[in-house]
């Protein structure tokens, strides 16, 4: 009966989300489709009602963070952060399925609504995550690196991020204008645009928060360690999102981009400090 009260209560809570964000969608088809499993969801806490003899109340919290999640990072990704946190319901459901038939209907339900979701996403987020991968993994790749061989070579933190941000800011131009040209072979002009834009205001974001940490810390050698963990934890954070929206691997998508680009650091790293000692420079 726990168990039930708690469904019921997850069920009203996604009837609300789903009918808040059916109002946000432009496209007709999503819309409908989401305004029908809101309705849905309406059954499911009507049928759990009838053994509970109880109406339950929408989580107000939970309403407002999917909301919120699903207009910042794309409703794709808020929809199935959602689901995922009815894989539970779902087993329970399939159990007591076997014996009553409302919960096999609440069960195939369920199974239904995952595919559905699948099927009518059409998010302009999605369709340009190759070009911010590309920003990413290159500003991550390049940066990290450039950053920890200016870190021995020039031993200042101003300097550092100064050659930082010159490096970085020239190379997001010249990776958006790549992105551009080799899109535009492809593709029309308005969608190559887009892939650039992008390409380039993912790379210049990521160089802005490695580069922070020696704009505000005056030891050199901390200021490469607290990049090095910013850019673990960009790494994290975006690989978490492409394996939710996506419905990708997380663990070895992240060790795979986290070890080329510690790699690609430590190498730099090394050349810097050698760089230093050749040409004698002492700052």
């Amino acid at each position: 009966m726990k168990f039930l009260k708690k469904a019921q209560k997850n069920e009203i809570t996604e009837h609300r989300i789903y009918l808040k964000l059916s109002s946000f969608r432009k496209n007709r088809k999503n819309s409908e489709i989401l305004r029908q499993i809101a309705g849905d969801e309406l059954k499911h806490h009507d049928v759990l009602k009838r053994f509970t003899g109880t109406d339950a109340k929408p989580n107000l919290l939970k309403v407002w963070f999917y909301t919120f999640v699903s207009t910042l990072l794309g409703i794709t990704f808020g929809i199935k952060l959602m689901e995922r946190g009815e894989k539970s319901s779902e087993k329970v459901y399939r159990e007591l399925g076997e014996k009553i038939e409302e919960f096999k209907r609440l069960s195939n339900d369920e199974d239904r609504h995952e595919r559905e979701l699948v099927a009518i996403i059409e998010e302009e987020k999605l369709q340009y995550v190759g070009s911010m991968v590309l920003g990413l993994n290159d500003a991550l790749v390049e940066l990290t690196g450039t950053l920890a061989g200016l870190t021995f070579a020039l031993k200042n933190t101003r300097l550092i991020a100064l050659s930082g941000l010159i490096t970085g800011i020239a190379a997001s131009l010249s990776m958006a204008a790549s992105e551009y040209l080799s899109t535009r072979t492809e593709q029309d002009s308005g969608r190559a645009l887009k892939s650039s834009l992008y390409t380039g205001v993912t790379y210049i974001f990521t160089v802005a928060i490695l580069v922070l940490p020696y704009l505000f810390l005056s030891n050199y050698v901390l200021s490469l360690v607290v990049t090095i963990i910013a850019a673990i934890i960009i790494i994290l954070a975006f690989n978490f999102y492409i394996s939710v929206a996506k419905d990708l691997p997380l663990k070895e998508r992240f060790f795979e981009m986290a070890g080329i680009s510690l790699g690609v650091a430590i190498i730099s790293f090394g050349i810097g400090y050698l760089v230093r000692i050749f040409l004698g420079v002492d700052i």
